[in-house]
C-alpha cells in the first residue's frame, strides 16, 4: 500500500483498490486518462481506470452532467448536498473547488450541510437541496418539491436533477468502497 494512504470513507478503512501507478499505465490507459483533462491523475480517475471498458463508457456521462443545462451553481448545490448526505469526503473536497468557481460563498457551502431549511436559500435553492435529500431518503422527488423545480426548469433540467444526484451517489459508493484517498492539495486545513 502506498505511503500515507487512508480511506476517503468515514470509517477511515484501508484502501481496497489503489490508484493505478504511473509506471503501470499503458498507452490505452493514458489515452483514457487524457480524456479527463487536467484532473487525469486524481485518485478517483486513476482508480476507476483500472476497469477500462467501464471507465470509457462512464466518462461521457460524467462530463455530460458537468456541462448540462443546470447552472453550475445549481449543479454544485446538488452535488455537495449529495456528498454530505453520503459521507463522501472525497467528492466534497473536490467539489468545493467547483462550487467556488460557480460562485458559492464559503457561508453558502457551510449552509449546504444544514440543508434546505437553512435561512438564506431562495425557493429554488431550497428545492434543490430538498430534492437531494428526498432522493437520498425516498428515491424520488416529492410532488411539492417537484412543483417548485418545475416553475424554474424546463424538462431537460428536470431530468438532470435526479440524474446528477444519482450519479454522485454512485461515485460516493465507489469512492468510499474502494477507499479512494483525498489528495493532499484537496485536504481540508
Amino acid at each position: 500500500m502506498p505511503e500515507g494512504v487512508a480511506s476517503a470513507g468515514k470509517d477511515r478503512s484501508e484502501v481496497r483498490i489503489a490508484p493505478l501507478p504511473i509506471d503501470e499505465r499503458d498507452n490505452a490507459t493514458n489515452e483514457l486518462l487524457d480524456k479527463v483533462g487536467p484532473g487525469r491523475d486524481l485518485n478517483l480517475f486513476t482508480t476507476l481506470v483500472r476497469h477500462q471498458r467501464l471507465f470509457r463508457r462512464w466518462l461521457p456521462l460524467c462530463g455530460g452532467l458537468l456541462s448540462g443545462k443546470l447552472s453550475a451553481r445549481d449543479r454544485e448545490l446538488l452535488i455537495l448536498r449529495t456528498a454530505d448526505r453520503c459521507g463522501a469526503d472525497y467528492e466534497w473536497a473536490h467539489h468545493l473547488v467547483f462550487a467556488a468557481d460557480a460562485g458559492l460563498t464559503s457561508e453558502e457551502v457551510d449552509r449546504v450541510r444544514v440543508g434546505a431549511d437553512a435561512d438564506g436559500w431562495t425557493d429554488l435553492e431550497s428545492a434543490l437541496l430538498r430534492s437531494a435529500d428526498e432522493l437520498h431518503d425516498e428515491c424520488e422527488i416529492s410532488a411539492s418539491t417537484w412543483s417548485v423545480l418545475a416553475t424554474h426548469y424546463d424538462q431537460e433540467q428536470l431530468i438532470e436533477v435526479p440524474m446528477v444526484v444519482g450519479h454522485y451517489h454512485m461515485v460516493a459508493f465507489a469512492a468510499r468502497s474502494f477507499g479512494v484517498t483525498i489528495e493532499p492539495a484537496y485536504r481540508p486545513d
